[in-house]
């Protein structure tokens, strides 16, 4: 009898110690599958175990623009000289978006051409008008009538000094006036910001307003079944280089959870107290 329990003992630990070997390999090879999986757009960045992506009103445009653009297959960020950025341990992915031949697309900028391309994309030009950090709107639908907009006496001034015209040469030109003339300040007095309790979306930015300051804007927003969201975040920074999408440093993810009013410490930028504003409604 004891000889007979002593068998079947032994036999069910191999059976649980094979069955055990089983599952570790099938997760070695799912997670295997999963970091093979090729990451074409923000949409393929996995979220975080239990959590979904979220949907706006009637899946808005801000969502489904956020998460199809593209990435590159390179996660290095190279500066708007070609040169690879000193620190490389910051990102997660690297945008597919054009950073320019001049040191001018940093972080505030970043926020403000991300908006501008979605924009400019479904060729909403009303909505393409950026506050100067002296209090000067820059109005698209000025600039394609000819208007530009000239720095005299420390104010900028608008000024007709060329023909009328619209197309993407001269859409990258408006942009690249706004990135020298707007900056943290002035995007922190354009944006509204939003109360503590409200739901961040895609295209919120989080604004430390200041000399120097800094911007990140959120990309992509998952939720789990409490009602709890993590934010993908973005950024640019000094100088000009490419966008990227924040690393999370001591997780396994790139997603943060965001706390309004409560420090936020990002790679290159600490956030004393969290503050999401929304650029467009």
């Amino acid at each position: 009898m004891k000889l007979s329990m002593l068998f079947l003992v032994i036999g069910i630990t191999a059976l649980c110690a094979l069955l055990a070997l089983n599952f570790t390999k099938a997760s070695k090879m799912e997670h295997t599958h999963l970091a093979n999986k090729p990451v074409l757009h923000i949409n393929d960045i996995a979220a975080p175990a239990g959590f979904h992506r979220t949907t706006g009103p009637g899946d808005s445009g801000w969502y489904n623009y956020f998460r199809h653009v593209s990435l590159k297959s390179s996660k290095t960020v190279y500066l708007y000289n070609g040169h690879p950025k000193v620190n490389q341990s910051a990102q997660y992915a690297v945008l597919d978006i054009p950073v320019g031949h001049k040191d001018l697309q940093q972080c505030a900028d970043a926020v403000i051409r991300l908006h501008a391309e979605y924009a400019y994309g479904n060729k909403n030009f009303k909505a393409l008008r950026f506050l100067a950090t002296d209090g000067t709107w820059m109005e698209y639908t000025e600039w394609i009538k000819g208007f530009r907009y000239l720095l005299k006496n420390n104010r900028l001034m608008k000024s007709k000094t060329a023909a009328a015209a619209e197309s993407r040469t001269v859409f990258d030109q408006f942009m690249e006036t706004v990135f020298i003339y707007a900056g943290t300040i002035s995007l922190s007095r354009q944006a509204q910001k939003l109360p503590a309790n409200a739901p961040v979306r895609p295209g919120d930015a989080l604004i430390d307003a200041g000399s120097p300051g800094h911007a990140v804007v959120v990309v992509d927003v998952a939720e789990d079944s409490r009602g709890n969201r993590v934010c993908l975040l973005a950024q640019s920074f000094m100088p000009a280089q490419d966008i990227h999408i924040l690393q999370h440093y001591g997780s396994v993810h790139p997603w943060y959870v965001i706390r309004p009013g409560k420090p936020l410490n990002t790679p290159e930028w600490y956030f004393p107290e969290a503050q999401l504003y929304r650029l467009f409604p």
